[in-house]
């Protein structure tokens, strides 16, 4: 890895444990393991140095939600997997803790990342809601949007239950909550 990856690769590590306001220049530096000129030779400050690690971030967890929702099996199997795959439940979530540092929020280039990667899960389970629709497979009383919405919620809010309790126990429960909220939507021909 060079000194860019090293820089951003301490930098997501970091702004996860610490959030940005906690992320000192000096902490990326010795996370990894490069000195100040690296730091400045790739990059304009923190700002920009958080900005390309909160867009890797970003990336990843668009490309790791795409693997689930893209798998090929029903609508609700397919939420179900992304509800039900494995999270650091007391670590909480890469890009959406970053929607709690006033600094994040404050600065565009910061918010980008963290706004589009969770409109784009809002829209992404929003579209598999209305295929289940269009297929048969789910119910047509139920808005997708709104669905959707509750979906990214429980996720999020399930970090922060774990976060609180100091306990991934009520994490599991909201995701236990989600997964039989979505399988109330089935058809009935889809229950036979």
């Amino acid at each position: 890895m060079d000194a860019r990856d090293r820089l951003i690769e301490a930098t997501r590590e970091l702004l996860w444990d610490r959030g940005y306001v906690g992320t000192s220049p000096r902490d990326i530096l010795a996370r990894a393991g490069v000195g100040q000129g690296s730091m400045y030779h790739h990059f304009r400050g923190k700002a920009d140095l958080a900005a390309a690690a909160l867009r890797r971030n970003a990336d990843e967890m668009r490309a790791s939600g795409e693997t689930v929702f893209a798998d090929g099996t029903g609508v609700l199997d397919r939420l179900v997997a992304y509800l039900t795959r494995r999270r650091p439940a007391l670590r909480g979530c890469r890009i959406g803790r970053m929607s709690e540092d006033p600094d994040v929020l404050a600065d565009p280039r910061l918010r980008a990342p963290v706004e589009e990667t969770l409109g784009w899960y809002r829209e992404r389970v929003a579209d598999l809601l209305a295929e289940g629709q269009a297929s048969g497979e789910l119910t047509t009383g139920f808005a997708p949007r709104q669905v959707a919405a509750t979906v990214v919620a429980v996720v999020q809010g399930g970090y922060v239950l774990a976060k609180a309790a100091q306990s991934a126990e009520p994490f599991d429960d909201a995701i236990a909550g989600a997964v039989a909220l979505l399988t109330a939507l089935r058809t009935e021909e889809e229950h036979a």
